[in-house]
């Protein structure tokens, strides 16, 4: 029988009531108390309920919203340990220097941002003297995400400590020099401070959670001891809009990452306006992060509330809080008192009878400054409350006043983030109150002093003594490099024989090759592989049951295909990194075992695999983040090509990656056609990454789901392999090879092209006395790279040759490049290529098709190639231009 019209089944339908007197009772008397003091008082009755049964632990759902008050009451803050009037000079002379450096590059139009910094000035002053563990500590310290915007903050306090220069300060933002500062945390930039690029917005949330994520991994694998490492994430209530931002955040507490803090500046401000203009952001973000299974801590309201919570004994106040929207409550910040009495508690009659015993002045501090993010006293409660929570993630929501202390043209305006300096006499009223002992005769000829208390002054041995019990300075990148010794040849031996008569193709080599280097003795354990869900599809499930999966907890449970060979084994220990289906969480994950050599001091060698279209195309924004980070490690890029990966289609298919990556710098970009190129390259690599001179730079490799027979190295190619370009074979070599006066041309092509290309060679051959060499260009990055360098030591008087020019050099035949990339890959190095030059490739969108009818459809078969260079040839006149119709005809083009 269906249900009554209204009546809707609930999860307490599905439940037996072994007392239905005793729930009755429940329930009448939350009727009586809604009846005798009002609704409101039954819903208070219930929250409070709610909260306690959350916090004795009852499996109950958790509340997602609490009231828009702190967290942690004023009567419950631990006494502060430090001395606040000596923090707040410290706090005032960073204020200051963070202003006055943006201000005085304004001039020279290089910008730079005030407002951030300002409000969140103690949300970092508290942790630095108090909680921030330096790289001197033991472990190795914790890992700090500072906001990008709040930079100039974090520098004017290097200042006051000694670590950079007046001379510094007067670069910001002008880095060519040699002796500036870089906009954002930068670590390529000033490597000896910044350990994190944090200011692509969202990218730093993320990290920040696979950061702490990568630390249990190390200490699971027994690899690192990073128990007291813990991750500091600072970041905007406006940054948390990027889908990055709280993509992992479901990771972070499934994983216990109790090693991780999110501290999250609500000045509800973003770059153009509020936050949530119509709605509230804290209540928001509480009620995700909760929901997430997070621990939530709200530092909204200063001390100066207290008077007024105290009086609002019918929870008025609470309930207005909770109602005003974001925008009207920074209205409320600018405006005078008269207006805050009639639009804030002029709405309840309740709210005007408390504030008729309100002072202007009091209602003035209430909401034009006192927010919980400028109290020291009350960060540091939250701060030390996220560090005692065990179990779960900590989110702090830390409310502040975005332009806080730099004046009222400043301070909760929409406009302040653009705005990039202030006047003099805006900086005297800001030294007025900050109480800084700068004389006026210091402002001279229109410019704003820096200002220092001096190297021997109590701030700084204050500011040095705290910094000294934390471990040494912060934030600081240090790296002490440890040599990984070359694994034994025998791991590339199979690589560099060929596989005889067996087919295989390049992804599966590349695999196979790293299976056999994680059993290496001394460097096996410190290979990270990492794969968004798609293991099976690179062959890689033969790794499960061998370097197990890693999960903290271990396998609770029994797998389906545990009596299988090759069965899905978790292990707390596991080594391979098995994301999911999230292309940005593997990459995060791969960022933090690629920088593991500087932030833990132990090098770690992951290599990330994936469909070759879902890496690049999607994450370029993080390979970036990876360059800056200057991490290290191998991607993999397989079922690469346009046209390898049979029937998938447009969305699969990956023409571009290569012309993507070739615009980081720090990637060393290959197409290997070979399982040995796949050695060649991979070896080289362990030396240059991780060798005696380790370079700051990662490999792309493309490899391919085509079986193939892999042939033996030939002789003398390694150079060859590793620059980028060498010849595979000549037209001489054929069984039946060409006359010695037919016609000539150079085949080059990389990847899986090189099959296309030996079988023109031979259709060229046979059917048309061509004679045709074929090159493997194992990296038309690397040659383009090479070639780039000779043209700027040519502005400084060096004459070099390209190396794509050399290895052509006494060539008099054209070139025909093709590939399974659009032409513009190959395309590359056409200006250093001195003999006439033509190109194939897959331009335009992929399509669902056999490989076969893939190719014919792009024209890059080997057919289309034979009709090229017949057509390349009767341009300059060496085979007759009916050539072209005929051959277009015989392979029915």
């Amino acid at each position: 029988m269906s249900d009554p019209v209204g009546k809707l089944p609930s999860e307490l339908d599905q439940l037996p009531d072994r007392d239905t007197e005793e729930t009755a009772e429940w329930a009448a008397s939350l009727d009586a108390v809604a009846k005798a003091a009002g609704t409101r008082r039954a819903e208070y009755l219930l929250r409070r309920t709610l909260q306690h049964a959350e916090a004795a632990g009852l499996a109950l759902p958790k509340l997602l919203e609490t009231d828009y008050v702190n967290t942690i009451p004023t009567s419950a803050e631990p006494e502060f340990p430090g001395d606040m009037e000596m923090e707040a000079k410290i706090t005032a002379w960073n204020r200051w220097n963070a202003a006055a450096m943006v201000t005085r590059g304004s001039k020279y139009g290089v910008g730079g941002h005030i407002a951030t910094f300002a409000s969140a000035a103690w949300l970092y002053e508290t942790g630095f003297q108090h909680f921030f563990r330096g790289k001197e500590a033991d472990g190795s310290g914790d890992q700090l995400y500072i906001q990008g915007h709040a930079s100039p903050g974090i520098y004017a306090r290097a200042f006051l400590d000694g670590r950079v220069s007046e001379q510094q300060l007067d670069n910001f933002r002008q880095e060519s020099g040699g002796n500036g500062l870089p906009s954002y945390p930068h670590p390529r930039r000033l490597p000896w401070l910044w350990e994190f690029p944090t200011v692509s917005m969202g990218l730093g949330p993320l990290s920040a959670i696979y950061q702490a994520r990568f630390n249990r991994y190390l200490q699971n694998r027994n690899i690192k001891d990073t128990a007291n490492s813990h991750v500091w994430a600072f970041l905007g209530d406006g940054e948390m809009d990027e889908p990055e931002s709280t993509a992992a955040l479901a990771l972070a507490s499934r994983e216990r990452l109790d090693n991780l803090t999110f501290v999250i500046n609500c000045n509800l401000q973003r770059l153009d306006g509020p936050v949530r203009a119509n709605f509230r952001v804290v209540q928001e973000l509480e009620a995700q992060f909760r929901g997430a299974g997070w621990n939530v801590i709200k530092s909204l309201w200063g001390s100066a509330w207290d008077e007024l919570f105290r009086l609002d004994t019918t929870g008025a106040l609470v309930r207005r809080l909770r109602e005003v929207p974001d925008a009207q409550f920074q209205t409320y910040a600018t405006r005078d008192v008269a207006y805050i009495r009639q639009h804030f508690f002029g709405a309840d009659a309740e709210l005007v009878q408390l504030a008729a015993v309100l002072t202007d002045a009091k209602i003035a501090e209430c909401f034009h400054s006192s927010r919980g993010g400028h109290e020291p006293r009350k960060v540091y409660a939250a701060y030390k409350a996220a560090l005692e929570h065990k179990g779960a993630p900590t989110v702090i929501l830390a409310q502040t006043v975005k332009g806080y202390t730099l004046g009222a043209g400043f301070e909760s305006k929409n406009a302040n983030h653009q705005m990039k300096k202030l006047t003099i006499d805006e900086f005297k009223d800001m030294r007025d109150l900050l109480g800084l002992p700068i004389p006026d005769s210091a402002f001279a000829d229109g410019q704003v002093p820096y200002g220092h208390p001096g190297a021997d002054s109590p701030e700084v041995r204050y500011l040095n003594e705290r910094r000294a019990a934390l471990g040494g300075p912060a934030p600081a990148r240090k790296v002490h490099h440890v040599a990984l010794p070359a694994p034994a040849e025998r791991s590339f031996a199979p690589l560099l024989k060929g596989s005889g008569k067996q087919e295989m193709a390049t992804t599966m080599a590349f695999v196979r090759l790293v299976k056999d280097l994680m059993r290496d003795k001394e460097t096996g354990k410190r290979w990270v592989p990492i794969v968004p869900d798609e293991a099976r599809t690179f062959g890689m499930e033969s790794l499960f049951p061998s370097a197990g999966i890693y999960s903290p907890l271990g396998q609770t449970y029994e797998p389906v295909d545990r009596d299988q060979l090759m069965y899905y084994k978790e292990a707390k220990d596991g080594q391979i990194l098995n994301e999911g289906i999230t292309e940005a969480g593997a990459m995060a994950d791969f960022i933090a075992a690629c920088t593991s050599y500087a932030t833990h001091g132990e090098p770690m060698i992951p290599f990330y695999i994936f469909y070759s279209m879902f890496g690049w195309q999607r994450t370029a924004d993080q390979m970036w983040q990876l360059a800056d980070q200057l991490g290290k490690g191998f991607i993999v890029g397989a079922t690469a090509g346009r046209t390898t990966l049979t029937g998938e289609g447009l969305q699969h298919a990956d023409g571009h990656s290569h012309l993507i990556a070739s615009t980081n710098p720090a990637s060393l970009n290959y197409d290997p056609a070979f399982a040995y190129e796949i050695a060649v390259i991979v070896k080289d690599g362990l030396r240059r990454m991780y060798g005696e001179k380790p370079e700051d730079v990662f490999y792309y490799l493309t490899v391919y789901n085509e079986p193939k027979v892999q042939p033996a190295m030939p002789e003398g190619v390694e150079e060859g392999i590793l620059r980028g370009l060498y010849r595979f074979n000549t037209a001489a070599s054929l069984e039946s090879a060409p006359a010695a006066d037919a016609p000539k041309i150079q085949l080059m092509a990389s990847g899986t092209a090189i099959h296309w290309a030996l079988e023109a060679q031979q259709l060229l051959a046979a059917d048309w006395n061509v004679a045709a060499d074929v090159w493997s260009a194992t990296s038309w990055g690397e040659l383009r790279r090479d070639a780039l360098e000779c043209d700027e030591a040519l502005l400084r008087g060096e004459m070099r040759t390209p190396y794509v020019t050399r290895a052509l050099e006494g060539v008099t035949s054209p070139v025909l490049a093709v590939s399974d990339w659009m032409r513009q890959v190959p395309d590359q190095i056409s200006q250093w290529v001195e003999q006439d030059w033509t190109s194939l490739g897959t331009d335009g969108f992929g399509l669902s098709d056999t490989r076969e009818g893939a190719r014919r459809h792009f024209g890059v078969d080997a057919q289309s190639i034979v009709v090229a260079a017949l057509a390349q040839l009767a341009r300059r006149g060496e085979v007759p231009a009916s050539a072209i119709k005929e051959a277009r005809e015989r392979y029915g083009l």
